[in-house]
C-alpha cells in the first residue's frame, strides 16, 4: 500500500524532522523547564538534545528490521495479525490524542495573546479545516509545502535572536547547579519525550523516503537542528528575562519577543513569534492527523486512507474541545505525559525488536 503520491526526497525529510522538532516547543518549552530546573534550564535543554539524538538512533535501528514497512506493517509482521493491530491503535490513539491536544493549543494561545473575544470554536474550525486539506493532499503535498516555508522560519528566528543579545544578563544562569542534578533531570524528562520521543512517528515516513541509505545521517542531522534551535531559545529566553519570569508565563517566547525595542523603531514584533510558531504546529498537527489517518488505513486494510480524514477531523474538533477545561491543565499535566510518551515511544518499539529476535533466532522471521 505504498502509494505513488507518498515519495519524498531526503531533504524534504530532514526539513519535515527540523519542522516537527521545532514545533510549538518553541513556544512552550522554556516556561515547563525552567519551573523544574530554573536557572539550569539550559543545560536541561542540552542534556535532553543528547538522549534524544541517541533515541532516535534507535529507531532508525528498529525500522531496519524491514526498511520497506511502515511502524503499522511492522507492528503486524513481527507481532502477528491481532496483537500487532491491538498495538497498532495504541499508536493512533497516541498521535490523534496529540493532534486535538495541539489544536487545543492554537485555541488557547489565540484566545488569550491574539483576539480574546473570538469563539474557541471558531478558530479550532478554520485552522483544523486548512489541516484537514493539507492531510487530504498527501505527504508529498505535505513535504513540498515545507520546502517552502522553512527558510522563512529560520529568517524570523534570526529576527527575533538578534535584537535580543542586547539584553542579555549573564547573571540569570549563575551559580551553575545551586540544586544539584536532580531538577536538571526531572525537566530534561518533559524535554526528551517532548519533542523527542514523539519522533517515533516517523518510523511512519521511513520506506517513503526516496534515497534510505542517507536516511539515518539525515535523520540525525534534522533533530540536531531542530535541538540547537530550541536549545539556543530556551537559553535566550533564560538569559532575558530569568527563570522566574520565564516559569510563571506560559508563553515566555511570546513575551521575549515583546522585550525587543530597535530605536524606539522596531518594536511590538511577538506576533512574529507567533507566525513562526502557527507555521511550524501546523505541519506538526498535519503530521499527527497523517500518521492517523494513512496507519488506520493500513491497520484496516483500505486502499486509501482519504475517506478517513473527514470523520477523524470531526472527531478531532469535538475531542480538542472536551479535551481540557482550561488553559492551564495541559501545562499540569506536563508531569504525567512523559511517561506516556515513554510507553508509547520506547517501551512498544523495544518490545517490537525483543519478539522479533526471539523470533529469529527460534524459527527466523
Amino acid at each position: 500500500m505504498h502509494y505513488n503520491s507518498h515519495r519524498i526526497s531526503i531533504h524534504q525529510f530532514t526539513i519535515l524532522v527540523i519542522i516537527y522538532v521545532i514545533g510549538d516547543a518553541i513556544l512552550i518549552m522554556p516556561s515547563i523547564i525552567a519551573l523544574e530546573a530554573k536557572k539550569d534550564a539550559w543545560i536541561a535543554a542540552v542534556f535532553s538534545l543528547i538522549i534524544g539524538l541517541i533515541i532516535v538512533m534507535v529507531y532508525y535501528g528498529i525500522s531496519k528490521i524491514s526498511p520497506n514497512l511502515t511502524i503499522i506493517e511492522l507492528n503486524r509482521k513481527v507481532m502477528g495479525k491481532f496483537i500487532g493491530t491491538c498495538i497498532s491503535f495504541l499508536y493512533l490513539s497516541y498521535s490523534f490524542l496529540y493532534a486535538a491536544v495541539a489544536l487545543r493549543e492554537v485555541g488557547d494561545f489565540i484566545t488569550t495573546e491574539v483576539l480574546p473575544d473570538t469563539p474557541i470554536e471558531a478558530i479550532h474550525l478554520l485552522f483544523l479545516i486548512i489541516v484537514l486539506m493539507a492531510t487530504r493532499l498527501g505527504l508529498e503535498t505535505m513535504a513540498r509545502c515545507v520546502e517552502i516555508f522553512y527558510p522563512y522560519i529560520f529568517l524570523l528566528l534570526i529576527i527575533i535572536i538578534i535584537p535580543l543579545i542586547p539584553q542579555i544578563n549573564l547573571e540569570n544562569i549563575q551559580p551553575t547547579m545551586e540544586e544539584g542534578v536532580q531538577p536538571i533531570v526531572r525537566a530534561s524528562l518533559t524535554f526528551i519525550t517532548y519533542p523527542f520521543v514523539e519522533l517515533v512517528l516517523f518510523m511512519m515516513f521511513f520506506p517513503y523516503v526516496n534515497e534510505k541509505a542517507k536516511i539515518k545521517k539525515n535523520l540525525f542531522r534534522g533533530v540536531l537542528v531542530g535541538g540547537i534551535v530550541l536549545v539556543v531559545f530556551t537559553t535566550l529566553t533564560i538569559l532575558v528575562l530569568g527563570y522566574e519570569q520565564t516559569s510563571r508565563y506560559m508563553y515566555p517566547g511570546y513575551l521575549l519577543a515583546q522585550k525587543i525595542n530597535v530605536g524606539d523603531f522596531i518594536t511590538r514584533v511577538e506576533i512574529v513569534i507567533a507566525g513562526i510558531w502557527f507555521i511550524t504546529i501546523f505541519f506538526r498537527m498535519t503530521i499527527y492527523l497523517y500518521f492517523t489517518c494513512h496507519g488506520l488505513a493500513q491497520a484496516l486494510n483500505l486502499k486509501d486512507y482519504r475517506p478517513t480524514v473527514y470523520p477523524l477531523g470531526l472527531i478531532m474538533f469535538v475531542l480538542s474541545l472536551i479535551i481540557s477545561p482550561n488553559i492551564t491543565y495541559i501545562n499540569e499535566m506536563s508531569s504525567i505525559w512523559p511517561f506516556y510518551d515513554f510507553t508509547i515511544g520506547l517501551f512498544l518499539p523495544l518490545l517490537l525488536v525483543l519478539v522479533a529476535l526471539i523470533r529469529k533466532k527460534f524459527r527466523g522471521l
